[in-house]
Formats: structure tokens, C-alpha cells, sequence
């Protein structure tokens, strides 16, 4: 949130806000001690939350610090205030290199000059042993400087410090600042593009990035790829025109790696006679290989003078250029292939592949080409269904992230950097585009919406509780799945009643029915059918929907959809594959698949395998291997620090573990092919199964007596809640004959009823007599998560009926007041067993709110932060003083980044 006017953070008070980024706001201040104006660059709350952004903010202002020099910005002063950290440095009028260049170019002296300063800058800078890694016009103001323009180097945020670790992915996503309008403080007229430490990017602007910085050759990025960028830079003042362009950021990269720009002197810039000596010079500058180039800033600062002070003496004829290395040779020639497919995507990519023909494909021998497109920092894709769709042409991605908490889609225009926010998609899940690309469907708060993608408007359209995608054709129907019936429904989606087009066969042992993709005709429906709970029973069917038929195309594949200019393409077993497929005849044309991706992220409770396709047959999914699922059983105590178990490493699921009423077994859920109940003796360090029927066992939970465990099974094709002896012996008894029901999630004290959430309603279920399940709290929203308080006085539970979801506390059994405990989003709710205290996960944070009871009357605290962490639903000691949690061997940071194919099906034959 942005600071208002008059605030002060320590002498420093709050004038106005004049710019913002993926990485600071900046405002214009007043030193109140000295009576100055200043510039203050603040790190966003939900950024200051994580520590490898707060060292970076720390670096940025060890570099400037460390860096005196006229044309570099001053740093004043580093402080923190009540958890808000801040730069103050020198406030510019003026305005940036960039700006000025929406005018036309630069004289040449005044090019010179600049040059000459800035290069100055660089070498003080490289000589400290930090590269700057994003030299562009927007980082350089234009201001006064003893009575004259001159120029000021900004934003070291991205500096590389000498022996500072980086990691080694392009970067194609930011957020865009907000241009100021008149001051403009030195640090952060723009936002950093990365962060050496998170995403695994590599760091910079696209335009004037180095060959090195593009290829993601981390290692050998130092002051030579700041001197490609400056000469980059320095080609744009001269001519007004970028020295690298395209439609796209991929034909951008390409023409970086294999494209010399014009000479400066083809181009006749106006007004100019550019001497051969600086065309010369801005030439190596922009050299490919680093050996190339100037070697220091130090030389080019030499040169640049000397080129000044001789005037038209510096017109010479131009060196002849070194020859390329062999292996820059075989490096242009690799480039020169991509820069093609980009090029013809670019060129055909705004409409559709013609179907069953070759019309808008690319020529035979063009490579696949893969492009990553990173998330900002601090924003992470949700995982609950496919998180992003392609729009129908390919050109802009949308997709569900979660940043400090709380969900919403954001969409991307493949070429271009910047992302933007849907206003009222708050909780979304599952986008996917309307035929025209002008609509996004989603799933969010128990409904099936729409909004357009200008976020001009939004529009509710049915119930949909637990859906698992949906697929929007060209007859303006949307077909979705629902989870509370397991099967497939079309919807007008200009308004009207769902219809239901298929549900399982419970006679075939079919479970549900799930991802609907229509083909492009309209004509068929391509579906996922589950025989079972694992995972991996399931099979891919098409049904004509004109004649009801239903034919199998791949059994133990799922989410199969038809992909230009005719495959059908699905996952299994964690790969990405492909097999021809006749559309008119919805027929596979043979049965041995191509594989796209080896490597395909999973959600592997659900076995949703996240990937998308546009109309033109780009494709996109999330990287992953299978052992990124991998999980261990942890302690944390209060403040944070992790006591692993001494259980092996298992596919554990992501839900609550469940510690038994004496504190001496766990029930947790291993997430095999059968999705099984198991059980860890904390005593005597052994993990045994606890179910091995078909169908899988969810979500268990204890009675209070510690002698049976409770859960949620689909042993006939149907989900129902069951239970049976902890120890494992005995057969297991069925509680609920609901089709659909939900998961179980507390139990009364004394051990006669049952909370269980279904449908996004809670029910009561009497665990003695006739075991009649009865509604307990309905309302339009979702409700879930609820657990019972240690006396049972009081059901906490989670609800979206602000927006987003948040944690609610009620009387038991009721009648009373509803009370909200967290603040700004939070689910699964848990007591502290001793009373007075109630925990909860708000994304990555472990919260906790004090809770005073008195009578009817309930109390809070204002809700903290214990810690945070990638951690499972929480569970607590019996002395409230540790949680037990599952949690990944290795950081799953591939739920921040996409990757997008073009042209993936070069040198396949259907």
C-alpha cells in the first residue's frame, strides 16, 4: 500500500509518490534535519517479507554507497521503520534518457558528452567491482549539474558484486513502473527486470541485453556486457532508433545473438556527420563475442575523449573487423535458424492453423524454439487446477498467481514485459480464453465467471464448486467440470441453465469425468475419464456431440486436448506427448507418441499436469521433475526452526497431517498411484500402510479416542466418507451414501459427530444411529477447512465471502456471532490444543491470533507472523509449541516460471 503524504519514516517525511516497480515505490521527501528535498525508494511490504529481497534492497545500497563519483545518484541514508526499509538519496529534476528520446535523437556533441560521462561512470563503477547488468535509457537521468544538463547513472539494484552467485534463466516478465511526471529520484526511475537470487533470472532489459545476459551464461556476465548495453544505448541517442527491434521479445533476443545493427552512418542520422571513428567505436562496443569488445570502460572512456577533442580529425576509415571464432560461427548459424521460427511465428501467429492442412505452419527444417516466461518476484502460479491458459492466436497468456497471499489472473502479451492485474478475480483458478480471445472464463468462490480482458467487466455465471476446467467453444458454450457431480456440463455463456452432457458410468467403475476441451469445429468434446482414485487410472475419450458416441483414444493418458495443425497432445506420467490425430474422423493415426517435454510439473494430489495450447499450436507448460514432489515430515517450532524427522522422503501429500490424541502416531497421506493412508510412529520411527483399497484413502483425521481414523475414500466409483481401527486391522465401515461427498474435518469432544465440508457447505454427520448427514452451514460462498476448538464450544473455519478466503470463527452448534480473525487472507484453520489461540496459513506464513473467550463473547488479537515457509497444512503439538508439517526436499521453483514452445512439431510425420 502506498504511503501517504506526511508520513515519516525516521527525519524523513512523505511529500508525494512519483514512481513505482516490480521492485521499489519511490517518493519525493523532505530531509527535515536539513531542509532538503529527497528522494526515498521503499521495498513493498509484501516484498520487505522476503529475506533474499531484503539483502538485495541491503546490496543496493552497499553499491551506491561505495560508489562516489558526479555522475553517479548519491546515496544519503538507509533506514527501517516499523518493518519498512528505505533508501534516501538525491532528488533529480530532470528528466531520463529514455524520456528525452521520444523526441528524436541527440545532437552529436551532446551525445559525446554524455557518452563520456557515462562512460566515466562505468569504469568507476566496474573498477569497485560491481556490473550494473541493466544500462538503458531509463536508467540515466538528465539533470543539472554545475549549471549544465549532464547525466546521472540510476538503479543499481541489479549490480553484480565480484563472487556474488547468480542464477541462470532468461527473464521475459516485469513490472512496469510508473513513469513519474516531473522529479524523478535518482535510484529507481525503473524497475529492476529480476533478481540475482530469485526466479532464476538473469537480469536486465531486452533491448540492451548482452549475448552473454540472453543466453544465460551467468558466469561470464561482467563489465564487458555492461559496455554491449551501453553501446546499445548510445546507437539510440545517436540515430532515435533501438538497435535491436522486433514484434517480439524472442525476435529481439535472436537479433541480438546473430544480427550486427545498421552502421550509424547508413542510417544518416539527421543533422549529423557521425564520424567513422564512433561508428567504429559503438561497433565493438556491440561485438557478439566478449573478446571483441572493448575490454574496459576505462578504454572506451579514452576513446570517446579523444574522439571529442579531435573533432572531424576522427574520420577515418573504420578498422576491419576480427573474424568470428568457429564457434561463433556455428553460435550465428544456430541463432540465425531461431531468429526464422520466430520470425514466421510472428509472421502467422495471429491466426489460426488451418486444420488438417498446412496453412500458417512453419517450413519443415525450422528448430523448435523454447522461451521462458518468468513471474515478478514475490508472485507464484497456484497449482488447485491448469493455472494459465493461452489466448486462441498465441499472443498473450493468462494466468492465476498468488502474491502475499492472496489470488488473482493476470494477463501477458507474449511481446511485451509488462503484466497486468484483473481487477474482481480475486481466488480465481483455471482461466480459459473465449473463441474471439476477448473473455476469460475461471472458477473462483464457487462460481463460474467471466471478465473481459481489459477487466472492464465481470460477470457471474453459474454455480461451480470444485471445477476442473473448462473449455469455451465456438458456438459461445461453455463446457466445465464439476466436482460434486464428477462430470461434464455446457453452459450459454451469455446466460441460461446448465445442462449436463455425460457423467461416469459407476457400473464401468468410472469415477469422474474431468478437463473438457472442445476441438475447434465445436462438433466433439475430448475428456479425461477416472477409473479409481489413483492418479494414473484414467484415459482420455472424445465424444461426438452430435450423436452422443464416446470412444477411447489413449488409455492411461489425461487431459488431452486437439493442437494445430493436428495432434492431440496430453500428459502421463509426468511427460508432455503428442500422437497425429484426424480430426474429421477423431481418430489417432497411430499409437507410438512423441514426447515434447520429458519434464512436466504435476500436482500430484489432483494429477493435473500444467500445460496449455493456443489456436496456432504454441504451446506452454510449467518444468518439473517428479522428485520436486518429494516431501519430509518436519517440526518447526515458533520462531521458524526446522527439525526434520527421521522418516524417509515420500511423496507426501500437501494437506494436514494428523498427530493422534496422544501425541504418539501421525496419519499422513503418501500420494502413490493409490493415494494411501499411512502412519509414522514417532516413537519408534516407522512408517507403515494404513489402506491398499482401490480408490484411495483422503485426508484422515482421528476420533478422540484415538481409535479409529477417519476418511474420505471412492471404493465403488463414488466418493464417501469412512472410517476404521487406527491399527489397521479389521475391515473399514462406510459412513455417508452421498455421491460427491466431501472430506472429513472434525470431530466432536466426546466423539458422537462429525464436521465434514462438501460442495463448499458444512455438514454435521452423527457418528451413532442412523448416520443421517444434515446441512450445517450454507451460505452462497465456500466454506471449508473447519475444525472444531478443544472444548467444542467454537468451529473455526475458512470462507470466501469477502472475495477472497479468510478465517472465521462461530459458536457450535450455534445460534451466534460469526467472527472474522484474519485480516488479509488465510485458510486452514487450527487450535492450539491448551485454548487461546488459533493458527493459520496465509500463503507461505504461519499466523497466529490470540483468542479470549468470555461467556458468548469472543475476542481476537490482531493476527502475526510466526514464520514462513513452504510448508503443508499445519498441525500442533499437544503444547501448542511446535508444528508438524510435510515439506518439499527441494524448493519447487518451478510453479514461478513458464515455459512457451514454438514450433514444436518440427520434423514430426503424421
Amino acid at each position: 500500500m502506498a504511503l501517504k503524504p506526511g508520513t515519516m519514516l525516521g527525519p524523513y517525511e512523505i511529500v508525494a509518490q512519483i514512481g513505482a516497480g516490480g521492485m521499489g515505490e519511490v517518493y519525493k521527501g523532505l530531509d527535515t534535519r536539513l531542509n532538503r528535498d529527497v528522494a526515498i525508494k521503499v521495498l513493498p511490504e509484501h516484498l520487505a517479507l522476503n529475506a533474499e529481497l531484503r539483502e538485495r534492497f541491503q546490496r543496493e545500497a552497499e553499491t551506491i554507497a561505495n560508489l562516489h563519483h558526479p555522475n553517479i545518484c548519491v546515496l544519503y541514508d538507509i533506514g527501517e521503520q516499523d518493518g519498512v526499509q528505505y533508501l534516501v538519496m538525491e532528488y533529480l529534476e530532470g528528466e531520463t534518457l529514455a524520456q528525452r528520446l521520444l523526441k528524436g535523437p541527440l545532437p552529436l556533441e551532446q551525445t559525446l558528452r554524455y557518452a563520456i560521462e557515462i562512460s566515466d561512470a562505468l569504469d568507476k563503477a566496474h573498477r569497485k567491482g560491481a556490473t550494473h547488468r541493466d544500462i538503458k535509457p531509463g536508467n540515466i537521468m538528465l539533470t543539472k549539474i554545475g549549471g549544465a544538463i549532464g547525466t546521472k547513472l540510476l538503479d543499481f539494484g541489479l549490480a553484480k558484486l565480484k563472487q556474488q552467485a547468480v542464477v541462470k534463466q532468461v527473464k521475459l516478465a516485469s513490472d512496469a513502473p510508473t513513469p513519474p511526471a516531473h522529479g524523478t529520484p535518482g535510484q529507481a526511475a525503473s524497475p529492476p527486470v529480476g533478481s540475482p537470487t530469485l526466479g532464476g533470472t538473469i537480469l536486465g532489459t531486452v533491448q540492451y541485453m548482452s549475448p552473454e545476459q540472453v543466453e544465460g551464461r551467468v558466469d561470464d556476465i561482467d563489465g564487458r556486457s555492461d559496455i554491449f548495453s551501453f553501446g546499445a544505448t548510445v546507437y539510440e541517442m545517436l540515430t532515435g532508433k533501438k538497435a535491436f527491434e522486433g514484434k517480439s521479445t524472442a525476435s529481439v533476443m535472436s537479433k541480438i545473438m546473430q544480427v550486427d545493427p545498421p552502421a550509424i552512418s547508413s542510417l544518416d542520422p539527421p543533422g549529423k556527420a557521425v564520424p567513422p571513428a564512433l561508428d567504429r567505436v559503438i561497433k565493438k562496443c556491440l561485438a557478439k563475442e566478449q573478446e571483441d569488445r572493448w575490454q574496459s570502460a576505462r578504454d572506451l572512456h579514452d576513446e570517446l575523449d579523444w574522439i571529442k577533442s579531435v573533432g572531424g580529425q576522427a574520420g577515418m576509415p573504420a578498422l576491419t573487423e576480427a573474424k568470428p571464432t568457429v564457434a561463433g560461427w556455428w553460435r550465428a548459424l544456430g541463432w540465425a535458424l531461431a531468429s526464422l521460427v520466430i520470425l514466421l511465428v510472428a509472421r502467422f501467429g495471429l491466426r489460426p492453423f488451418g486444420l488438417g492442412s498446412s496453412e500458417g505452419s512453419l517450413p519443415d527444417g525450422a528448430p523448435p524454439m523454447r522461451l521462458s516466461v518468468v513471474l515478478p518476484p514475490g508472485d507464484q502460479l497456484t497449482s488447485l487446477d491448469r493455472p494459465f491458459a493461452f489466448s486462441p492466436d498465441g499472443s498473450q497468456l493468462a494466468f492465476a498467481a498468488s502474491r502475499s497471499g492472496s489470488t488473482q489472473l493476470y494477463v501477458r502479451d507474449i511481446g511485451s514485459l509488462q503484466v497486468k492485474s484483473i481487477p474482481g478475480t480475486e481466488g480465481a483458478q483455471g482461466p480459459f480464453y473465449s473463441p474471439d480471445g476477448q473473455w476469460i472464463g475461471f472458477n473462483a468462490q464457487g462460481k463460474l465467471k467471466k471478465v473481459s480482458v481489459a477487466g472492464a467487466s465481470l460477470q457471474t455465471l453459474c454455480d461451480a464448486s470444485g471445477s476442473y476446467g473448462g473449455s469455451w467453444g465456438a458456438r459461445d458454450t461453455i463446457y466445465f467440470s464439476l466436482t460434486g457431480t464428477s462430470g461434464i456440463w455446457a453452459f450459454p455463456a451469455s446466460g441460461g441453465e446448465p445442462k449436463e452432457i455425460n457423467r461416469p458410468d459407476r457400473s464401468k467403475g468410472e469415477v469422474s469425468i474431468r478437463w473438457p476441451e472442445l476441438t475447434p469445429d465445436g462438433n466433439a468434446l475430448i475428456f479425461t475419464t477416472r477409473t479409481g482414485g489413483g492418479n494414473g487410472e484414467a484415459r482420455i475419450e472424445v465424444q461426438n456431440l452430435t450423436t452422443g458416441e464416446r470412444r477411447v483414444l489413449v488409455e492411461g493418458g489425461q487431459q488431452g486436448r486437439f493442437v494445430a495443425p493436428g495432434y492431440l497432445v496430453y500428459q502421463s506420467a509426468g511427460s508432455l506427448l503428442a500422437l497425429p490425430f484426424d480430426l474429421s474422423r477423431l481418430e489417432l493415426i497411430g499409437n507410438v507418441p512423441v514426447t515434447i517435454a520429458s519434464e512436466l510439473f504435476m500436482n500430484q494430489t489432483s494429477g493435473i499436469g500444467q500445460f496449455a495450447s493456443a489456436g496456432n499450436g504454441a504451446l506452454a507448460y510449467i518444468p518439473g521433475s517428479p522428485h520436486q514432489l518429494d516431501r519430509r515430515l518436519v517440526w518447526v517450532d515458533r520462531k521458524g526452526n526446522v527439525e526434520p524427522l527421521p522418516a524417509p522422503a515420500r511423496p507426501f501429500g500437501d494437506d494436514a497431517v494428523r498427530l493422534s490424541p496422544d501425541g504418539k502416531r501421525v496419519a499422513v497421506r503418501v500420494l502413490s498411484d493409490s493415494l494411501d493412508a499411512w502412519m509414522y510412529d514417532l516413537e519408534r520411527g516407522t512408517l507403515t500402510r494404513l489402506t491398499s483399497e482401490a480408490g484411495g484413502s483422503e485426508r484422515a483425521i482421528w476420533t478422540p479416542d484415538g481409535k479409529r481414523l477417519i476418511y474420505r475414500a471412492a471404493r465403488t466409483g463414488v466418493r464417501n466418507l469412512f472410517w476404521r481401527a487406527a491399527d489397521g486391522t479389521g475391515t473399514e465401515e462406510q459412513l455417508t451414501s452421498m455421491e460427491g461427498t466431501g472430506f472429513p474435518d472434525s470431530v466432536t469432544p466426546e466423539g458422537k459427530s462429525l464436521v465434514y465440508s462438501s460442495a463448499g457447505d458444512l455438514w454435521l454427520l452423527d457418528l451413532e444411529g442412523n448416520r443421517n448427514p444434515r446441512m450445517f452451514l450454507h451460505t452462497p460462498f465456500n466454506e471449508d477447512d473447519s475444525i472444531l476448538s478443544p472444548d467444542g464450544r467454537w468451529l473455526a473455519y475458512a470462507s470466501t465471502m469477502s472475495g477472497a478466503s479468510e478465517v472465521y470463527i462461530q459458536p457450535f452448534p450455534g445460534p451466534g456471532e460469526r467472527y472474522q480473525i484474519s485480516t488479509d487472507g488465510g485458510d486452514v484453520p487450527v487450535w492450539n490444543p491448551r485454548g487461546g489461540e488459533l493458527f493459520y496459513r496465509n500463503g507461505n506464513r504461519t499466523m497466529a491470533a490470540d483468542i479470549n473467550i468470555s461467556g458468548s463473547t469472543l475476542l481476537a488479537s490482531k493476527p502475526r507472523v510466526l514464520f514462513e515457509g513452504d510448508f503443508s497444512d499445519p498441525e500442533v503439538s499437544r503444547d501448542g509449541q511446535r508444528f508438524l508439517f510435510t515439506q518439499p526436499v527441494e524448493p519447487t521453483g518451478a510453479q514461478t516460471q513458464i515455459t512457451v514452445v514454438l514450433n514444436w512439431t518440427a520434423g514430426l510425420k503424421k
